[in-house]
This record gives structure tokens, sequence and C-alpha cells, in this order.
């Protein structure tokens, strides 16, 4: 199955100049949600993973479905004061601007195995970010795993010292 079909272009978003890469059209796929996830399952396979990590918004939702696959919890990043409890923080550039993430503080337990899950490898800020507040909380870090990687904006070089695992290169 060709999964970049399924990927839509969308020009001049959220700003002038930008090329944002539309999941939706995967999302409303039950062929091409259930291959993304045999990829990912087969890519993971003998890595033992206590926690998923699933960056605000579209990370959650493979992010939640990796986490039940592979019996392990789910841990939402979300935006500043998105969630309720005591939070810790990280700041990160995005390829147009800036942003924080929050994780709550008991979210992960010292040496606890976590694969970070986004949907996009873009600059890197944002795995970095998410990368940071796992690591100051104690956990391992297994894999940062992405739906897609934008090579071009070169992000990988941020978080490369991580096992990266993308189905989709552009």
């Amino acid at each position: 199955m060709e999964l970049n079909k399924y990927i839509r272009d969308i020009q001049d978003f959220p700003k002038q100049g930008i090329i944002f890469k539309d999941i939706t059209p995967l999302l409303s796929n039950p062929e091409a949600v259930n291959k993304c996830m045999e990829l990912f399952i087969d890519n993971l396979k003998n890595k033992k993973i206590d926690k998923v990590v699933g960056v605000e918004s579209r990370g959650f939702f493979f992010g939640m479905l990796l986490a039940n696959r592979l019996n392990a919890g789910f841990i939402p990043v979300r935006k500043p004061n998105k969630l309720p409890y005591e939070t810790i923080s990280s700041s990160y550039a995005l390829e147009y601007g800036t942003d924080t993430l929050e994780m709550h503080i008991d979210a992960i337990q010292q040496g606890e195995r976590i694969l970070i899950h986004d949907d996009v490898l873009a600059t890197g800020g944002t795995a970095k970010a998410v990368c940071e507040l796992v690591e100051k909380l104690g956990g391992e870090i297994v894999q940062c795993n992405f739906l897609m990687e934008l090579s071009f904006l070169n992000g990988r070089q941020k978080i490369n010292q991580y096992d990266i695992y993308s189905p989709l290169v552009y």
C-alpha cells in the first residue's frame, strides 16, 4: 500500500510559505491506518516499551493506538495550561515560530522505557523538547517515532542520539 497517496499537501498553512502535510485523508482510511500500525509495530519488535508519549495533537492519534497495542501506558504532552495537574515544561523553535510543551510531573517513573510518537519530524525542535521532558523525569528513550519525516529540514540532527523511525520520508 502506498501511504504517500493519503498525505495531502496544503499550501501556505499555517502561514505563507509553509506546505503543510495533512494526515487526515490517511486517518479516514482504515486500511492506511492499519498499514501504519503494522509498520510501527514491526519496527518495535523485541523492544520493551513501558509508556508511549504522544505529542499534541496529531501525535495522539497513533500514540494511543501504539500504547494499546504495546500494552503500555499513554502520556499526553500538551501546550501550556492544558494539563490539570502540576507540570514540567520545555520551550522549542518551530519552522514557523516558537512554542512550549508540558507534561505532568508524575507521568514517568525513573528508568521507564519510553516511545515518543508524533506525526511529523520537521525541524526537530518539538522532538528535542519532548526528549528533554522525558529525560528530566528519568525516562529512558527507546525510540522517537514519526509518521513522516521532512528530511530537507534536518530535524534528525537535533535528536540523532536516539533511535528514530519514520515510514514516510519527504
